[in-house]
């Protein structure tokens, strides 16, 4: 056997840890990085994919409901545009009503509420289908890299303070997941930077390049809210430093109060907006 060989037959037998990420021999009993039992076994890898993708879909089943709601609320302003960037566009009434933020929204109605509801809101059917496209790949490594619950409050409180700073910068009506998204994106970044090794180098650096195509994308399309998207990459960032990840920090008490005030804080921001809306469309 030439040495060329040897080394491939190895090769062959090292995967990555589902667990810490680490690299081991497929034949281990458990990982002796983290202590998980089994790591080869194709039934944990397929129980882990599956146990990941939940708060995912919930956030994708969320932005679909609503962008449906905004396109049935006041149907006669709906846009039938054939252009791709305007197609099934709800009108801004409804965006408004269901809450949209910004200048606007905040500054004449006080609805300071909006800088969660926002992002659960879109402006056409592209608009949509792009962001929850990348929300599912994102949120995905986030989920498995951070936990469900860590992740959750990454989405809330990278969004708000991406919508945040816009509103400081004069952004007058903004709707749109992105934020939110690149909030994951930052906390991604902050990952791969602090794990380092093959692994988090390659995560770095394929969340880099999307930060570059959405920098490149948001000067060059217009309506693009390049400040919520500035202020979720570094809402992310500061948000995955503090929060740590799994590898070096385990979900603590912390964690769990903050991921259920932001569910809480999201579900009754969105019940609010449903239903003052509701109430303003059917007395009008």
């Amino acid at each position: 056997m030439y040495a060329s060989d040897y080394m491939t037959d190895n090769l062959i037998n090292v995967i990555i840890c589902p667990n810490c990420k680490k690299l081991i021999s497929a034949d281990e009993d458990e990982c002796p990085y983290c202590g998980i039992k089994s790591p080869g076994s194709r039934w944990k890898l397929i129980v882990a994919k599956a146990g990941r993708g939940d708060i995912v879909t919930q956030i994708i089943y969320a932005n679909v409901i609503f962008y449906v709601l905004s396109i049935i609320i006041i149907p006669s302003q709906l846009s039938l545009s054939a252009s791709p960037f305007s197609f099934l566009s709800p009108s801004n009434n409804s965006l408004l009503l269901l809450g949209a933020t910004g200048t606007v929204p905040i500054d004449r109605f006080g609805r300071w509420w909006s800088l969660v509801t926002a992002a659960y809101l879109h402006g056409s059917l592209l608009h949509i289908i792009f962001n929850m496209m990348a929300l599912k790949q994102v949120g995905a490594l986030l989920v498995s890299e951070y936990g469900a619950g860590r992740m959750f409050v990454i989405y809330t409180l990278g969004s708000v303070a991406g919508y945040l700073l816009s509103y400081i910068a004069g952004v007058p009506f903004t709707i749109g997941a992105s934020g939110a998204v690149c909030a994951l994106i930052g906390a991604g970044l902050y990952y791969g930077k602090s794990r380092g090794g093959v692994y988090g180098q390659r995560i770095f650096k394929d969340l880099y390049s999307w930060v570059i195509i959405l920098a490149l994308f948001g000067f060059i399309v217009p309506g693009i809210n390049n400040w919520a998207h500035g202020g979720g990459v570094a809402g992310g960032i500061a948000a995955g430093y503090m929060l740590g990840y799994k590898e070096v920090k385990k979900e603590n008490l912390l964690h769990r109060s903050l991921y259920a005030i932001c569910i809480a804080a999201t579900l009754l921001s969105i019940a609010w907006a449903v239903l003052s809306a509701l109430f303003i469309v059917m007395s009008s």
